[in-house]
């Protein structure tokens, strides 16, 4: 499940657009300090959605349980991560 955590990760990079962060469990996708505004965070989902298809799952950060924790979702690299990851385990068994 690491790769896929790796993955993820790579994502957020590419969509940096050349700034050199090195992205961490712990660094912040939303609120103040945080890597993306509201219209990189949606195209930060749309690559996740692609990357999900890829790996034959669908990624849900629509779903009303993805929402309700959205400040925790979309909090850091890590816990978005997790639950791409959770998702992917929960739909692939």
């Amino acid at each position: 499940m690491s790769n896929i955590k790796e993955d993820v990760f790579l994502i957020i990079y590419e969509l940096l657009e050349g700034r050199s962060i090195t992205i961490t469990e712990e660094i912040s996708l939303i609120g103040g300090g945080g890597l993306f505004d509201s219209m990189k965070l949606l195209e930060l989902c749309f690559k996740l959605e692609d990357k999900a298809e890829e790996l034959g799952f669908e990624f849900d950060w629509t779903s009303d349980v993805a929402m309700s924790q959205s400040k925790g979702l979309f909090n850091t690299a890590g816990s978005l991560a997790n639950e791409f990851i959770r998702q992917q385990s929960a739909q692939l068994q």
